[in-house]
């Protein structure tokens, strides 16, 4: 990691007001930001191993940072990821990935929930912390973070996460949760488009939408664009089929939902041994696209859980983190997504948990990891 490297990250986060009392700041709070970002790219889980990482890798950090008191240690860390406002940290943040969307342009973003379970503290009778990110599918970039109030839920954090970010010109998906009329003018206000899966907790638009699909069914879906695709692997047969109802006078709640164009259909049937199941699903979108983009889009918001939630429980042990302590758990949850963003614009062979062994052996490789990030 260069010194030029680090001051495009001290730029970003330069505005980031310091929780610590003046008089027991030991540590320059931007020295703690970078030792603990390289650190969670490296494999370190914990404070714990984020200090043992910063001992280890001391003469290294001490060419870009200036580490006036040495490496703090791992209850330092812990202390000011607790007490740093959430808020302020996701502005930064999101000041620092605005510029990398600027250079890789986003197409796709999937908004979606995961609770951090480990997080939970029933002595305090503390919930679980519930994240809500915003994901570039294609470029596999967070672009954002919001955490749900214990007493509310993702109806509530959805519109919070979505003022964060650029839309112009994105196709936002979101799960039937986030299908909501004012997230949806929200969405298109802010210049973008939504594609949102529809559920009975919206009922009437709901039994609108089966009716519209009843009637193209019976006329084989005359006129409608459809795809189908057909995929066999691990034992498991898949056949996707995707209808798309753009004729939508029949749908008295259309006028309700800002600029819908396109009703959804998809039919997924699977097989795996003796095992078969079918399931059909709804969609509305202010876009009108063909079956086939559709089927693409709706295939990569489902990767989500794949791409980002797989890859944070199984690699970064996120469900088994015991960090708990104030704000920790969702400042921690923010830089292990900072982390695989960072491990995934890497584009050398390997996976993210190999890549991460990697970074923690070898500081050139950390240092391309770092210098192939947009925007660095």
């Amino acid at each position: 990691m260069s010194a030029r490297k680090f001051h495009t990250l001290a730029t970003h986060f330069a505005s980031l007001q310091d929780p610590r009392q003046e008089r027991t700041r030991k540590h320059n709070l931007l020295d703690i930001i970078a030792i603990t970002i390289c650190a969670v790219i490296a494999g370190a889980d914990s404070w714990v191993a984020v200090e043992r990482y910063g001992l280890a890798k001391y003469d290294w950090l001490a060419r870009f940072l200036q580490l006036p008191s040495g490496i703090p240690s791992h209850d330092t860390f812990g202390r000011v990821f607790a007490a740093i406002l959430p808020e302020q940290f996701r502005a930064c943040f999101a000041g620092w990935v605005a510029e990398v969307a600027a250079c890789v342009g986003l197409k796709h973003i999937a908004i979606d929930g995961k609770t951090q379970r480990g997080s939970h503290d029933r002595g305090k009778g503390k919930a679980a912390l519930h994240l809500i990110s915003a994901w570039a599918v294609e470029n596999h970039l967070i672009l954002g973070q919001e955490a749900v109030d214990q007493k509310s839920n993702e109806i509530t954090a959805i519109p919070k996460l979505l003022e964060l970010l650029d839309l112009g010109g994105a196709l936002v998906t979101i799960d039937a949760m986030g299908c909501q009329k004012e997230i949806a003018e929200q969405i298109v206000e802010q210049d973008g488009d939504y594609v949102l899966a529809v559920k009975e907790n919206q009922p009437t638009l709901y039994t609108e939408i089966e009716r519209l699909d009843a009637a193209a069914l019976a006329e084989e879906y005359a006129g409608a664009s459809c795809c189908c695709t057909e995929e066999q692997s691990h034992g498991r047969h898949e056949l996707r089929a995707c209808w798309v109802l753009t004729d939508l006078e029949e749908l008295g709640e259309r006028a309700k939902w800002p600029g819908l164009q396109s009703v959804i259909v998809v039919v997924r049937d699977r097989t795996a041994g003796e095992q078969n199941s079918c399931e059909k699903h709804y969609y509305i979108s202010s876009r009108e696209l063909s079956a086939k983009r559709f089927l693409e889009v709706v295939r990569g918001h489902w990767g989500i859980e794949n791409s980002l939630h797989w890859v944070l429980d199984v690699v970064f042990d996120e469900d088994g983190s015991r960090v708990r302590k104030d704000h920790g758990p969702e400042n921690l949850g923010l830089l292990r997504r900072m982390a695989l963003s960072m491990l995934k614009a890497e584009q050398s062979k390997g996976s993210i948990q190999v890549k991460r062994l990697m970074a923690g052996w070898n500081n050139d490789f950390l240092e391309k990891v770092l210098a192939d990030f947009p925007g660095n």
